[in-house]
């Protein structure tokens, strides 16, 4: 295991040189890619719907225009997002709780190294890392949540421990570590989330901080983080959210993540919602419960709820991202401030769609 005091020694020296479900059928089609052109009935307030779903997945908020990944990378994203949208459907078709299919999807992401959750988490400013999660039931409004968390593989686990097995909604660092290891979740060292990748980052980022002659902490990764929500045949929801947060973090920051109401929430009444994006602002927005409340409150559409929080509240803050927001009938939005955002969907008959590029999640 590294020491922390070493890592952060190769950071300074490194910095200057780095540039309703009853009936569904379990059909076996193949994973289908979005097509450049929408497909999805036009929604009022921006985005659009997309209908029958029973579960979507989401990879981060951002940019990704064609042509930007190799045929290699592509099918990398493509295959991790239908392995997360399987599995959880997979869950669902068998009869299980829509907690555990949001939670194995959203374990699928973090066991992946393109994602911004579990192996693949970036490193904050003492090039060590944070990670943020939080799991909610819509039938009971139950939620469990995790931030700072450094020794645990599967955050997003520990969170529905910490839900089911504590009297608590959330813990923070060496004690939820602690209470992992109580709870039969393995230890982790730090080593395991290490990856090129996020290092390079880091290395990026610490350049141009020093470039700026150490204003601000040189953020540069926004999207990224993972989340999954759902729909049971009983016509629950839930939704899961897990991140490794900013690169160059300050240590002991937390996002949106793991705040319920702000990054992850659900309800039968209403919604289930995963957002991702500039988490201090979804905080201060309050953005996934918003959503919710213009559904309950004010009789909106999902589509409608999501992309009001989305694209004109988020923004007027002075921030940007995404959300996947799954209502109980099945209407499934991802609004966005961002050019895109990588997500994925199956629908009823069990087609699994994956869109990666801007232009496969159109605005409008």
């Amino acid at each position: 295991m590294r020491s922390p005091k070493r890592s952060i020694l190769v950071c300074a020296g490194l910095a200057a040189l780095a540039a309703g479900l009853s009936g569904a059928q379990l059909a076996s089609a193949e994973p289908r890619r979005a097509p450049a052109a929408p497909a999805a009935a036009p929604a009022p307030g921006g985005g659009s719907v997309v209908r029958d779903v029973v579960l979507a997945v989401h990879g981060g908020a951002g940019s990704l225009p064609r042509g930007s990944l190799t045929p290699e990378q592509e099918k990398a994203y493509r295959d991790a997002l239908t392995r997360a949208a399987r599995t959880g459907h997979d869950l669902i078709r068998r009869g299980r709780p829509v907690l555990d299919a949001v939670e194995k999807a959203v374990n699928v992401l973090e066991d992946d190294p393109n994602f911004n959750a579990g192996k693949g988490a970036v490193f904050n400013t003492d090039a060590e890392h944070e990670l943020d999660a939080s799991i909610m039931n819509g039938k009971d409004l139950k939620a469990g949540a995790v931030a700072g968390v450094r020794n645990t593989r599967n955050p997003i686990s520990l969170a529905r421990l910490v839900m089911e097995k504590s009297p608590h909604v959330m813990m923070a660092g060496k004690g939820a570590d602690q209470f992992a290891l109580r709870n039969g979740l393995p230890y982790t060292t730090q080593d395991y989330f290490w990856t090129q990748k996020r290092w390079d980052q880091l290395m990026a980022a610490k350049g141009r901080a020093q470039a700026r002659n150490g204003a601000g902490n040189g953020h540069t990764e926004v999207g990224g983080t993972v989340g999954a929500i759902g729909l049971d045949r009983s016509r629950n929801v839930a939704a899961a959210t897990s991140t490794g947060g900013l690169t160059n973090k300050q240590v002991g920051r937390v996002g949106d993540s793991p705040i319920i109401g702000a990054g992850t929430y659900a309800n039968n009444r209403t919604v289930a919602v995963s957002c991702t994006g500039t988490g201090e602002v979804f905080i201060r927005g309050t953005a996934a419960h918003d959503i919710s409340a213009l559904m309950e409150y004010g009789n909106q559409p999902v589509q409608a709820a999501a992309a009001r929080v989305v694209t004109e509240k988020i923004p007027a803050l002075g921030a940007t991202g995404a959300a996947i927001a799954l209502d109980a009938r099945g209407n499934l939005a991802v609004p966005h401030s961002t050019k895109g955002v990588i997500n994925a969907y199956v629908t009823r008959d069990g087609r699994i769609v994956t869109r990666l590029y801007d232009d496969e999640t159109p605005v409008r």
